[in-house]
C-alpha cells in the first residue's frame, strides 16, 4: 500500500519546494498578528491603532490582486514568490527594529503593513499558479489537499507559538522570527524551476482584459466566487465580530471564544486530510454544498446551543471550508488555461475576499440595531441562500471531474 501522498509529494520538485515555503512562512505569519497588535498596545496604543495597522496590510493587496496576477502570468511565478518574499521580510524586520527601539510610530507601522500587503498582491496569485503547475492533474485533488493540510497546521502552530513567544520574549523578536522565515521561503524558493516559458507581453491593460475575459466568461467561476464572497463576509467577517460578542453575552468570553475558533482550525486540517482521500465526481456540487457549512456555528450561536454543540457547528465549518477549497482548485486546475491561472485567481481573490472588511465592519451595527440573535439567524440565512443560488445554476452542475490523465 503507498503511503498517504507518496506518489505526489515526491515526483514534482516544485511542489517538494512550493510546499516546504509556505509551510515555513505561514509559522511567521500566523504569529505576527498577535506580535503586530501586542507592539501597539504595549507602546500605548489603542484598539484603533491596532484596527488602523490591520486595515493597511489589507487595502494593498485588494488594490493591486489583479496587476499582481498578470506579473504572474508574465513572469517565472517562483520568482515573483522569492521577490515578494523578499520585500516582505525587509518590512518585517524594519517592523521589528523599531519595536526594539522602543520607538514605535502608528504612522511606521501602517506603512510597514502597506508594504506587506503589495507583497501579499503579488505572492498570492504567483502562489496559486505555480502549485497548480506543480502537479498533473491526476495528482491534483490529493496535492492541494496536502498542500492546505499543512498550511493550516502551520498557521494553528504558528498562532499559538506567537502567543507563547510574545508573552515570554516580546513582540520584537516574534517580527524578527516573521521577518527569517520570510528568508528562508526565499531561498526555497530560489531552489525551484521555471514553470514554463516567458509569454509574450501585450500590454498591461490587455492583459487585465483577457484574465478578466476568462474570469467573466465562465458563469460556473464568478457565480462560486459570488457564493464564497458571502460566505467570508459573514462567516468569516461577520462571525469574528459576532461570535465574539455572543460568547462574551452567553458563555465566558475569551476563553470559550478561543476553544471555538481552535474547533474551527481543527475542522480545516481534518477537511485537509480527509480531501486525500475522497475524490467527488460532481466537484462544484459538493464544494459549493459544502460551503454552507459555516452557517451552523451562526445558527448554533443564534439557538443558544450549549458550548459543545456550538464547537461541534464549528468543526464542520472548517471541514466545509477545506472540502470547498480543495474541490474549487482542483476545478481552476482543470478547466483553467495555465497561462491566465494568476490572473484568474487573482480576480477570484479580489472577489471573494474583497467583501470580508465589510462583513467585520457591519456586524457590530446590524447587532446593535435589530439585535445579536436576529444578525447571527439573518446572516446563516443569508449563507443558505447564497449556496442554494448558485446550486441551482446549470453550469456549476455540470462540472465534473475529468479523467485522471497528466495535463
Amino acid at each position: 500500500m503507498k503511503r498517504l501522498g507518496e506518489n505526489i509529494v515526491w515526483r514534482s520538485r516544485n511542489y517538494r519546494l512550493q510546499f516546504a515555503s509556505a509551510v515555513v512562512s505561514a509559522l511567521g505569519t500566523a504569529a505576527a498578528p498577535v506580535a503586530m497588535a501586542f507592539a501597539i498596545l504595549y507602546a500605548g496604543g489603542s484598539g484603533t491603532a491596532v484596527g488602523l495597522v490591520s486595515a493597511a496590510g489589507t487595502v494593498p493587496a485588494v488594490l493591486f490582486f489583479a496587476i499582481g496576477g498578470v506579473v504572474a502570468d508574465r513572469l517565472p511565478r517562483h520568482l515573483v514568490i522569492v521577490a515578494a518574499n523578499l520585500v516582505s521580510a525587509l518590512a518585517q524586520a524594519l517592523f521589528a527594529l523599531v519595536v526594539f527601539m522602543e520607538s514605535v510610530k502608528v504612522w511606521q507601522l501602517v506603512a510597514f503593513a502597506a508594504v506587506n500587503g503589495l507583497a501579499i498582491a503579488f505572492r498570492m496569485p504567483a502562489t496559486e499558479g505555480l502549485l497548480m503547475r506543480s502537479v498533473d492533474r491526476a495528482d491534483a485533488s490529493k496535492a492541494f489537499a496536502l498542500f492546505r493540510t499543512g498550511l493550516n497546521g502551520a498557521q494553528v502552530a504558528g498562532a499559538a507559538l506567537g502567543g507563547v513567544l510574545v508573552a515570554g520574549f516580546g513582540p520584537g523578536w516574534v517580527l524578527a522570527l516573521d521577518a527569517a522565515t520570510f528568508l528562508v521561503a526565499s531561498g526555497l524558493g530560489v531552489l525551484m524551476e521555471v514553470d514554463g516559458h516567458l509569454r509574450k507581453r501585450t500590454g498591461l491593460l490587455t492583459e487585465l482584459r483577457e484574465g478578466w475575459t476568462e474570469f467573466a466568461g465562465r458563469r460556473w467561476l464568478w457565480s462560486v466566487v459570488g457564493q464564497f464572497a458571502v460566505v467570508n463576509a459573514l462567516g468569516v467577517g461577520a462571525f469574528a465580530v459576532l461570535g465574539a460578542l455572543a460568547a462574551h453575552a452567553k458563555f465566558n468570553g475569551a476563553a470559550d471564544w478561543g476553544f471555538i475558533l481552535s474547533c474551527d482550525a481543527a475542522g480545516m486540517i481534518l477537511g485537509g486530510l480527509l480531501m486525500v482521500r475522497l475524490r467527488p465526481k460532481r466537484l462544484l456540487v459538493s464544494g459549493t454544498a459544502a460551503a454552507s457549512l459555516p452557517a451552523l456555528p451562526l445558527a448554533a450561536f443564534a439557538a443558544s446551543a450549549p458550548l459543545l454543540v456550538i464547537c461541534a457547528a464549528s468543526l464542520l465549518a472548517g471541514v466545509g471550508v477545506e472540502i470547498f477549497s480543495v474541490n474549487w482548485l482542483t476545478t481552476l486546475r482543470q478547466e483553467v488555461p495555465h497561462d491566465k491561472f494568476s490572473r484568474v485567481a487573482a480576480y477570484e481573490a479580489l472577489g471573494s475576499f474583497g467583501l470580508t472588511p465589510l462583513g467585520a465592519a457591519a456586524a457590530g451595527p446590524a447587532a446593535d440595531k435589530i439585535g445579536l440573535d436576529r444578525t447571527l439567524w439573518c446572516a446563516a440565512g443569508i449563507i443558505v441562500a447564497a449556496t442554494a443560488a448558485v446550486l441551482a445554476l446549470p453550469d456549476v452542475r455540470r462540472i465534473r471531474r475529468t479523467a485522471d490523465s497528466p495535463k
